[in-house]
């Protein structure tokens, strides 16, 4: 069994997500964004907006500035659609015949579940209503309900439309300006050969899983069965070393046996700087990022402010293939500039070598959301530095 060191499982890891990739030098179009998705699989989604939405920065990480309203069209088209991959994602409509199996014998949340035994003829009017108007969101419901609270607290509407959308009865066909869901018919959105296809439950886990070891290059069981949120996917693994589809391999340092995608690259370095968003695929998943990077990330929305040991919303900062700093982003559109409310180095890191790759990266990122400055705040360790190379 080969053995690994912890610098080359991050080199493979690395190459495998595209950072050994040059940015375009020219205009950033849709060859780009099919590369990019071509070695992740999916972009995540999230509401969230503090810099900029979570799934317009893997493709800022590794392409640098392009059109947003450019990726919008894209993936609102009919090469990409949306349904639960790592948890809510974008991505090749081609994979549709590999999720289909979630679609069936779900149970759905608690909100689900006491809507359904209170009002289940509620649904059918929801899916008829869609049918009959769609595409349309849920405010276009001629009895959409009340929000029950911040958070998740949606009205019935949304509640009865994301069920059949989970389903599989509904499909979201894409998203308005303000992130909003338009739901409307699968057969509406798909081609017939599409639906028709579906792989069984074995044949997808096992699908699922090479997907997630070719877009991470090495990692362990639960490394790759995050990738896609796949649950029992021990024998799956297993009949796939079998097959002689993966290695099995050791990281020097990790408890668990780690598997190798026949497509990993080991480069001699990688020539990375990025900006990190939290539900990246190099740092979504954070038990592998702290043993790939001895970089412990927790995202500190739901803590109180005064407990916050970074901040509210904290991007990682790769450069080379180290995770070398961390950054509090705020996108002040008001004012135009991007606030770093905080900058960190890590321990062992050269805050001299770090400050500087840091604050180009800050001005690359605000140039590329219209934002006309750089402020930097006085908190961190690495603040003083950032403050001054940003000039």
């Amino acid at each position: 069994m080969r053995t690994l060191t912890i610098p080359q499982a991050r080199r493979i890891a690395l190459a495998a997500q595209g950072f050994t990739d040059p940015r375009p030098q020219g205009r950033v179009d849709v060859r780009h964004f099919r590369r990019v998705i071509g070695r992740i699989n999916l972009l995540q989604l999230d509401s969230v907006i503090v810099a900029v939405r979570a799934h317009y920065m893997p493709m800022f990480s590794r392409l640098g500035p392009y059109d947003r309203d450019a990726l919008d069209t894209w993936i609102n088209g009919p090469e990409m659609f949306e349904y639960l991959g790592h948890v809510a994602s974008v991505m090749p409509t081609t994979d549709l015949p590999m999720l289909r199996f979630r679609m069936q014998g779900r149970t759905g949340y608690n909100q689900t579940r006491e809507l359904l035994k209170r009002h289940p003829e509620y649904f059918e009017q929801v899916y008829q209503e869609v049918a009959e108007h769609g595409p349309l969101t849920v405010s276009d419901l001629s009895d959409p309900g009340s929000r029950t609270g911040p958070w998740w607290g949606h009205g019935q509407g949304k509640v009865a439309l994301d069920w059949l959308y989970v389903t599989g009865r509904l499909t979201i066909r894409g998203r308005t300006k303000n992130f909003v869901s338009i739901y409307d018919l699968p057969e509406r959105v798909f081609p017939p050969e599409l639906l028709a296809s579906e792989l069984s439950r074995d044949d997808a886990y096992s699908e699922m899983l090479m997907r997630g070891a070719r877009a991470h290059g090495v990692g362990t069981l639960a490394d790759l069965a995050d990738y896609y949120r796949i649950a029992h996917a021990k024998p799956h693994l297993r009949d796939l070393v079998d097959a002689g589809r993966l290695e099995e391999v050791e990281v020097e340092g990790w408890k668990q046996p780690a598997y190798l995608h026949p497509e990993a690259t080991l480069p001699r370095q990688v020539p990375a700087r990025a900006l990190l968003a939290p539900f990246d695929p190099v740092v979504w998943f954070r038990d592998r990022t702290e043993r790939l990077f001895n970089f412990h990330y927790r995202i500190e929305i739901y803590v109180p402010e005064p407990d916050r040991q970074f901040g509210y919303y904290v991007y990682p900062f790769l450069l080379g293939d180290e995770i070398v700093g961390r950054v509090d982003l705020k996108a002040d559109r008001q004012a135009g500039v991007l606030r770093a409310l905080g900058t960190f180095f890590e321990e062992g890191q050269d805050p001299d070598r770090v400050a500087p790759e840091l604050a180009a990266e800050l001005r690359l990122m605000a140039e590329w959301l219209g934002l006309s400055e750089v402020h930097v705040s006085n908190k961190g360790n690495l603040s003083r530095a950032v403050r001054k190379a940003v000039g």
